[in-house]
């Protein structure tokens, strides 16, 4: 009896319309384009900007574009998972909401976080879920909505981040297509270098404190501690999980590393020897989009998937989290 593996069969994107330029980022804090460029490969960055609209309102969006290119039934669809550092509330599912609003309603739901691996572990998990002979269409979504926590008055993190979500199908495969291993990791010792102190459990909104006042409640990182630890641990899980499979440069298609950084993506890429062509690269168009950044990849590069592609997936994110997944495409583009 073959092997179930977790194979992708159709994926979906949403974007904000609203661009934030790097020009446009000069006129708000002291910066310039060729700047940003020489030092991330950003160009520009989606930001949603309307009130009351959260990371669940750009997953419906992505869901939507999936479910209508792939004439997917939504009440097919057994379990939603949104991948994402940004959930719409405190206390309240983000995914439930998601699943509600897409019609999944036989569905169970959760979120997921890891910060900008929360995407590549939520692949871990949907191939359990899928391995198990119990699930037979799982919906995994990267979302986050990051100028939400984002201080345009800092040029360290303001240029970096974008809003957007991309959606992911899973279903079982018996023909060796979809997930092949996995190389995972984290360290809690990291948390210190790249996080938002205030809002959660430990150091929680006070009452009658207005918000944008304390700059625990923004993004902060430690740039060089963090660039330094991303460069090292993706390019070395990259490496692992070609150690792992026995597999050579000349085995794999495409590197599907998370869009942090321009100089991370290609440190990488170099140290598994793989050409820029062999490379996904949007960052120039998006930012850092944290957990949508992999899917995104996927939307973007859909067209030029084939079957039976080896594609290496590598992500690091606050925590520190980080890791590899080795990954065989399962569909030709119609």
């Amino acid at each position: 009896m073959n092997k179930i593996t977790a194979a992708i069969t159709a994926v979906g994107k949403y974007l904000p319309d609203y661009v934030l330029t790097n020009k446009i980022l000069e006129t708000m804090v002291e910066t310039n384009d060729e700047w940003i460029v020489s030092r991330t490969g950003i160009k520009e960055r989606r930001i949603l900007k309307e009130d009351g609209k959260g990371t669940s309102f750009m997953a419906i969006k992505a869901s939507e574009n999936l479910i209508a290119k792939s004439n997917l039934d939504p009440k097919e669809i057994d379990l939603v998972i949104v991948a994402t550092a940004t959930a719409d509330m405190q206390a309240a599912s983000t995914a439930a909401f998601v699943a509600a609003k897409i019609g999944a309603t036989n569905a169970f739901s959760f979120d997921m976080d890891s910060a900008c691996s929360s995407f590549l572990f939520g692949m871990s998990t949907v191939a359990a879920f899928i391995e198990s002979g119990k699930y037979k269409k799982i919906l995994l979504i990267g979302a986050d909505k990051n100028s939400s926590m984002i201080d345009y008055k800092d040029r360290a993190t303001c240029i970096i981040f974008g809003d957007a979500a991309a959606a992911v199908l899973f279903e079982p495969n018996m023909n060796g297509f979809g997930m092949q291993d996995e190389y995972l990791r984290t360290d809690g010792n990291g948390r210190e270098f790249l996080k938002v102190l205030k809002g959660g459990s430990a150091y929680p909104f006070k009452k009658g404190e207005e918000f944008g006042t304390d700059e625990g409640y923004f993004v902060k990182q430690e740039g060089r501690t963090v660039f330094k630890n991303a460069v090292f641990n993706m390019a070395d899980v990259s490496e692992r999980i070609l150690e792992k499979n026995n597999l050579t440069k000349e085995d794999i298609n495409w590197l599907a590393a998370h869009q942090a950084n321009k100089r991370i993506i290609d440190a990488t890429a170099n140290r598994i020897g793989l050409d820029d062509s062999q490379v996904m690269v949007n960052i120039e168009k998006y930012g850092n989009t944290t957990s949508a950044t992999l899917p995104l990849l996927l939307a973007d590069y859909e067209s030029q998937l084939k079957k039976g592609d080896k594609i290496i997936f590598a992500a690091f994110g606050g925590g520190f989290s980080w890791g590899a997944i080795y990954f065989k495409w399962a569909y030709n583009t119609k």
